[in-house]
Parts: structure tokens; sequence; C-alpha cells
């Protein structure tokens, strides 16, 4: 499964706990733009939201760039909210989560699967300042630990 894009500073913002995995509902160029590396998903979330009754995910904050070979779209919006594919249950599921524990969702990576994109997200909760202090002193450890078993081998 090749990946397209990440969403690095998932990791070290967030406290993930449970991952999904989505389709998206792209336009055609999109697909072709996402599987060209145009994409973006710093400071991208997903959105819960009823129509006509029932929930239904959406990624916000997204960043498609125009695919340079679909020729001129002067109305094409790069930061569209676009549609998560998920079955009813998942989506109840994440709804009593997000509203009992306070959690958030976050997109992760989209990356292929056969022919189709995917999306993965995480239900997360965000890390304090101490927390993030707490995991860059212990990323700074293992790297001196490396180190020197390099250096003594």
């Amino acid at each position: 499964m090749p990946q397209l894009a990440t969403n690095k500073k998932a990791n070290f913002d967030y406290e993930l706990q449970e991952k999904y995995e989505a389709g998206l509902v792209l336009f055609g160029h999109e697909v072709k733009a996402v599987r060209a590396g145009q994409v973006s998903l710093k400071g991208s979330f997903i959105s819960i939201r009823t129509k006509n009754g029932s929930p239904e995910l959406y990624l916000v904050n997204c960043q498609i760039s125009p695919y340079k070979n679909a020729g001129q779209m002067p109305d094409y919006n790069q930061m569209r909210e676009r549609k998560l594919l998920l079955k009813h249950q998942e989506i109840n599921h994440l709804l009593g989560k997000k509203q009992t524990e306070g959690l958030t969702l976050i997109p992760l990576k989209i990356y292929t699967n056969h022919s189709f994109l995917k999306l993965e997200f995480a239900v997360a909760r965000g890390k304090k300042k101490y927390d993030k202090r707490e995991s860059i002193k212990k990323r700074e450890v293992d790297r001196r630990l490396r180190s020197l078993t390099k250096r003594s081998k």
C-alpha cells in the first residue's frame, strides 16, 4: 500500500487510540492529483455533520492542489470538504465516542488499496504541553542510545 500523504504531526500532538479506514468521495482530477502527491493533510480534521437525520463524516482543511494536466478550473476550491465513506454502525460508534469522552478525529494518511484511495484516521485525545515535552525527551534518549550502540560495534 503506497502512502500518498501523511500527517506527521499527528503522533506528536495527539494521543492516538483507535484507527479506522474510510473511502474518500473525490472528483476525477482530485484523484489524479492525490496520486501525483499534490495533497496535504497538515491542519486537517474530521467533522461529523447530520444530514437528513443521519450523521456523515467530512474531511475538513485537506488541501488537494489542482491537477496540472486537467486544464483551467476557475471555480475549483482546493480546501473543500470531502465526504468519507463508512458504515452507519462505525459512524454511530465514532459519534458516541466523540460526545462522551471529548475525543477528536484526526486523519493520519492517504494511501491506495488496490485501485481505491483510502484515508486512515484515528480517534485521538490532544496532548498537553508537558506530554509533548515528555515525548521529546524520550525521543532524544532513544536517539542517544542508538548512536552509542552504533559506536560500540
